[in-house]
């Protein structure tokens, strides 16, 4: 079985096509600028090289358009047919409390994703326009939704509520949701198969951090709690989000700044966390650059980072009665050395050794934690557009049963 895996934003693609058969990756690439001057394709190629192919791309159909064409050139292309493809899977960033696992596409399951565009405007528009671009070029092609707050559906409602008034989760949805799902639940997966032990008798904290971070609390397989809340703002510093932030000091600062609520959260979510702190960049190789040159505001933004992953590791170790594998992954966590270890400093008492020589990596699978430590840390890098692969196949193949 063969399945093109889409995740499509509000002026993007991202692809790739599996062959299931061994998991393997047939061709990837992205499509950037839909609707935009200058938009083009970038596919990387099977010797690593990538090629990039400038088009006019007005709608996301031109876009998916485009992926197929691709998929099916003769020198750089991976099929002969799109009949090759058996079933396309779509990461949907938003399924609200509609949708608590993956599910095959449906005019019901459509439906379901545009009433949740209010509570993720940008991602849920884009995602509805790639699955309606695939159904229009590929109508008999069954398509999967994956979402990436249904891993976290498993929270009890006094993790997910917040303190206002009720009414607000009843008519408005308000509530925690989390993100980065399909990575939580990925990582978390592979480290217990990595250590032989049973995924269901596990305190795992999985901590994906990436320009978008977040945390997971995962006790006996099922997530407890999770970082982010309504929206992907709320829980860790990030790259240029604020992370938690007292809503008085939003008002606050709306009020002197003359602010409209829309130009307030572009403020916490494009101008504020690392980028905010150093005014430097959200990019953590430029800020760690700038920390060994000794600029005070690069180092301050570090400790920063560091203090609020300590904090979520002691919360959510108290949360679950203690902890027994902790996982870094996403591009931060599994390239920023020094942050594995300054994050877990002084915890000791959870029973957290570090191994500073097995720690010394990037971006491979492997226990960095000392053979005597209690807790099992691991770097396991993410690859969640295997998990809507997996998930696609495993529904298509049942529904054909």
């Amino acid at each position: 079985m063969k399945i093109l895996v889409l995740n499509c934003g509000s002026s993007s693609i991202k692809y790739k096509l599996y062959d299931m058969a061994d998991e393997s990756v047939l061709a990837q690439g992205g499509v950037e600028r839909i609707g935009l001057d200058e938009a083009f394709i970038k596919v990387k190629l099977n010797n690593g090289e990538k090629k990039q192919i400038m088009a006019d791309l007005p709608t996301h159909k031109e876009g998916v358009a485009l992926v197929f064409k691709v998929l099916l050139d003769s020198e750089i292309g991976a099929i002969k047919s799109l009949d090759e493809i058996d079933a396309v899977g779509h990461r949907i960033v938003q399924g609200g409390d509609l949708f608590e696992k993956s599910c095959i596409v449906t005019k019901e399951v459509e439906k379901g994703i545009e009433s949740l565009i209010d509570l993720a405007p940008v991602h849920n528009a884009g995602h509805l326009r790639g699955l309606r671009a695939v159904d229009a070029l590929m109508p008999n092609t069954p398509q999967v939704t994956v979402f990436d707050n249904a891993f976290h559906s498993t929270m009890p409602n006094y993790a997910y509520l917040y303190a206002v008034p009720y009414e607000m989760y009843e008519k408005y949805h308000v509530r925690r949701y989390g993100f980065h799902g399909t990575s939580h639940r990925y990582v978390s997966q592979r480290a217990c198969e990595i250590l032989g032990v049973d995924y269901k008798s596990q305190k795992i904290i999985t901590c994906h951090i990436g320009n978008g971070a977040s945390m997971a609390a995962i006790k006996d397989g099922k997530v407890i709690d999770t970082s982010m809340g309504l929206t992907p703002l709320a829980g860790l510093m990030m790259g240029s989000r604020s992370g938690d932030i007292d809503a008085s000091a939003v008002t606050y600062m709306m009020e002197k700044l003359g602010k409209t609520p829309q130009e307030m959260a572009d403020y916490l979510n494009k101008e504020s966390g690392v980028l905010g702190i150093t005014g430097i960049s959200s990019d953590m190789r430029e800020i760690e650059a700038a920390e060994a040159a000794g600029n005070e505001r690069a180092i301050l933004a570090l400790k920063m980072y560091n203090y609020r992953i300590k904090k979520y590791i002691g919360a959510y170790a108290a949360a679950m009665g203690g902890v027994d594998v902790i996982v870094w992954t996403a591009g931060v966590g599994e390239n920023q050395i020094t942050l594995r270890t300054d994050a877990v400093e002084g915890l000791d008492f959870l029973g957290i050794k570090m191994d500073v020589e097995k720690n010394n990596c990037r971006g491979v699978e492997k226990v960095i934690s000392a053979d005597d430590s209690k807790v099992k840390v691991l770097l396991v890098p993410t690859d969640e557009e295997i998990v809507i692969a997996r998930d696609t196949q495993e529904l298509v193949m049942a529904a054909k049963k």
